[in-house]
């Protein structure tokens, strides 16, 4: 009998860690990201001059940091960890939101809502290509400024 508990707990953690490293692998959005400015559009505008992002799979979700310089050079430096529930989690750094929604649509696609004291500002798609080297962030809302947004960010898989 206790044989049995062992080798049945055995293989139930055998199955929640591959399951987990099944999950952890499919994600397409972990890695790190440097914007390519070439590829992208930011209307209003201006462009950031940098923009790196390290994601990192996080208990079932992400944890998420940018790095980088805007267009006047003052330092970029955002953080939030979520998971792909649809429930608002807290973000740092960013004068434009404090809390961020994320949703899996696909193994490829994500969705975020991001929202400023609970108003929302915007709402992105994140599109991993099937080779994993390219990501293309579209998002749609405003900006601090009232501004309508319509971004279309490239990112290439470090």
């Amino acid at each position: 009998m206790r044989n049995r508990r062992f080798l049945t707990s055995t293989v139930v953690l055998v199955a929640v860690l591959a399951f987990t490293v099944i999950a952890w692998g499919a994600d397409s959005n972990v890695g790190t990201w440097k914007l390519n400015l070439a590829k992208s559009t930011f209307s209003p505008g201006p462009a950031p001059k940098s923009v790196t992002l390290t994601i990192e799979a996080h208990d079932g979700g992400i944890k998420y940091t940018a790095h980088g310089e805007t267009a006047d050079g003052s330092p970029i430096h955002i953080e939030f960890t979520a998971k792909y529930d649809g429930k608002d989690n807290p973000a740092t750094g960013s004068p434009e939101y404090n809390s961020i929604a994320l949703k899996r649509i696909d193994a490829h696609t994500t969705e975020s809502t991001t929202k400023k004291d609970g108003t929302v500002m915007d709402t992105s798609r994140v599109v991993v290509s099937k080779d994993g080297k390219t990501g293309t962030v579209t998002s749609k809302g405003k900006n601090a400024a009232g501004q309508d947004v319509n971004n279309v960010a490239v990112y290439d898989k470090q």
